[in-house]
């Protein structure tokens, strides 16, 4: 199984992200805020504003990945079925 590269973040504060897109990709951001504004009947968006809310229903939708995550929690206590038992339970 693949190891991801990145560790935990520390807190939930907003990070500031500066990255470089495609044209075709902005162009597609902006013809999306501007969609977006009109179907909601909301103020233009700003495009800037619209990748964290994309990238995060990318990765909720991606089910290799969740499944991934859910490998890699922590568990309980608990041991793993067929694993060894605690000293304490142990005859």
């Amino acid at each position: 199984m693949a190891k991801l590269k990145l560790g935990a973040i520390a807190d939930d504060k907003p990070i500031k992200l500066t990255v470089e897109l495609p044209a075709a990709i902005h162009r597609d951001l902006v013809a999306y805020a501007d969609a977006l504004s009109r179907e909601t009947g909301q103020a233009t968006i700003d495009p800037a504003k619209l990748v964290a809310p994309m990238l995060a229903r990318f990765i909720a939708g991606d089910r290799a990945f969740a499944k991934l995550r859910s490998v890699r929690k922590p568990t309980s206590a608990r041991p793993a079925p067929g694993g060894p038992t605690p000293a304490s339970e142990q005859g």
